[in-house]
């Protein structure tokens, strides 16, 4: 069996079994795929689309993104989570406003130059876009040629991952590049899944190593489990007297960076003493929510939320601070919540209904 083969079998599976009327298919264009990769990274399908197409809608071209605010761009991510990913998007898109006229870049080291895209995306963005030649890794390329090719230990490991980068470039073809990246995704992502494979109906199956020796589930190797560490928080949802809680605009790097958050209270700090020294406030009626588990990909938050009114007239006062801002539930405005934060809210929302 030749390697071309393999790229030929899964082309002719491709065109019988394919998926090609997702929305970034369509007028297609490096600036679609490339926002569609970014969401695509850790993410299902499913779970973009609709992402997609209000970010498209927003944002048509390279330009509109450049000049949005970034609160909007976190605002339209709110949900898919991982915002590094949004806010690497709005500085690239601006990289390519001042040093590529607002076009994308057609060549391979200047995508690969933009903030938050490696290899295997800048790759995928060219070959999918343009039709260029260049292979792919993302998560389900490599569980495809590990398996086909049993390649043993985790992909994260330099030397493994230097051994499926060459297996891609050997197997990717020399024309129908485009279909071929989109097929070895479809592939891994509908077939050979990480659990269940259908190997039955698989079109490699007659020379995949890992069906042959049936060790599908083998390969590839898990990462190496480790305990993921428990930190813990106290948040406030404050309110004023209209019923609007107060948000905190947090760092533009770091965790959650750059979206709106409760305000976090140090360990040993009074929710009333935090007021009177942050705010020149006072706080009535307080309570205490259950906690609230959150997992982030090396460590679990545990926020524990605590709920207070804000005792005398001093919301004004917020306003004086720009990374401050009472924020309306009932009406909200086009602001970048993390997922936690919203539900926070949210159940605060429905409470306030029941009253």
């Amino acid at each position: 069996m030749t390697l071309m083969t393999f790229a030929n079998r899964l082309l002719a599976w491709y065109d019988r079994h394919g998926r090609r009327d997702l929305p970034w298919q369509h007028e297609r264009s490096p600036y679609r795929v490339w926002v569609s990769e970014i969401m695509l990274q850790q993410t299902q399908v499913a779970t973009v689309i609709p992402y997609f197409e209000r970010f498209m809608q927003r944002f048509p071209a390279i330009t509109d993104l450049a000049v949005a605010e970034l609160d909007e761009v976190l605002h339209l991510w709110t949900g898919l989570g991982y915002y590094a990913r949004a806010r690497n998007l709005h500085q690239a898109a601006r990289v390519i406003a001042e040093q590529h006229g607002g076009r994308f870049p057609e060549g391979f080291d200047a995508v690969l130059a933009l903030p938050g895209i490696g290899r295997s995306t800048a790759g995928a963005i060219l070959a999918q876009a343009l039709d260029q030649r260049h292979p792919i890794l993302d998560g389900n390329a490599k569980r495809v040629l590990a398996r086909y090719h049993a390649v043993e230990g985790w992909p994260g490991k330099p030397a493994v991952e230097k051994q499926l980068w060459e297996h891609a470039e050997a197997h990717t073809p020399h024309s129908r590049v485009a279909d071929y990246t989109q097929a070895i995704m479809d592939l891994g992502a509908t077939l050979c899944r990480r659990g269940r494979p259908d190997c039955g109906i698989c079109p490699l199956n007659a020379d995949c190593e890992a069906h042959r020796l049936g060790r599908e589930t083998d390969f590839p190797a898990p990462r190496p489990k480790k305990t993921l560490p428990v930190r813990r928080t106290r948040m406030l949802l404050l309110a004023n007297g209209h019923g609007e809680v107060l948000l905190e605009q947090r760092p533009p790097s770091g965790i959650w960076g750059g979206l709106w958050s409760l305000p976090e209270l140090n360990p040993d700090e009074a929710p009333e003493d935090w007021a009177g020294r942050r705010l020149g406030a006072e706080l009535r009626r307080r309570e205490t929510w259950p906690v609230l588990r959150h997992t982030f990909s090396h460590f679990h938050l545990e926020i524990t939320p605590i709920v207070a009114e804000l005792g005398n007239n001093r919301a004004d006062s917020v306003l004086e601070d720009p990374q401050r801002v009472w924020y309306n539930c009932a009406s909200p405005d086009a602001r970048g919540l993390a997922a936690p934060i919203r539900t926070l809210l949210e159940r605060l929302q429905s409470e306030s209904r029941q009253e």
